[in-house]
């Protein structure tokens, strides 16, 4: 089962890999990161090491069982109870339900590791896919994005207000969510 995982310098040839099979699928539904992001690669990764680890953003990996990456889930610009997700999954998991899942555990982590209260995500408008996930995932469009924030592209921001919720005891004969019984 995947599993959803701090990022860590470990990673990084998965990493690469997952950038590089992926490219051109990305491409087609948000712009081209480029020669020079694979050129640089190490340094840029070092570099996004450093500002996780200066607490300003914090980046995650959905690791397959066989170590490879599934997909990205990143919160960046951590500032006031609040920060800017952004993610992309593999094209042979896409469209199973993945992306949305990966989406609702961040939303998790967010509020209870990192107290963050709201999260914003900017999609772009030809990007369907990301929309339905955001959706799901319980964001609501909040208004315009400035293309500048999108590489060019017109899109809209997208929001969830986060809030802990405890976890309820599951006890002997408690009834769960599913209707499901214990005991």
């Amino acid at each position: 089962m995947p599993e959803l995982k701090r990022l860590h310098a470990g990673h990084a040839p998965a990493v690469l890999a997952f950038e590089s099979a992926n490219r051109a699928y990305f491409a087609a539904s948000v712009p081209d990161r480029g020669g020079d992001f694979f050129d640089r690669f190490t340094a840029r990764y070092n570099a996004l090491l450093a500002e996780q680890a200066a607490g300003v953003c914090a980046f995650h990996v959905l690791v397959a069982e066989d170590g490879s990456v599934l997909g990205r889930f990143n919160l960046v610009d951590i500032e006031g109870h609040t920060a800017e997700l952004g993610y992309r999954v593999a094209q042979h998991v896409a469209g199973r339900g993945v992306a949305t899942a990966a989406v609702r555990e961040l939303c998790r982590l967010a509020a209870a590791q990192h107290g963050l209260r709201t999260l914003r995500a900017a999609s772009a408008r030809r990007n369907a896919a990301s929309q339905r996930v955001l959706t799901k995932a319980g964001f609501v469009p909040v208004g315009p994005a400035d293309p500048a924030h999108l590489s060019g592209e017109p899109g809209t921001w997208y929001q969830r207000d986060l809030v802990l919720r405890p976890e309820p005891a599951v006890l002997p004969g408690n009834r769960l969510r599913d209707g499901a019984t214990t005991g």
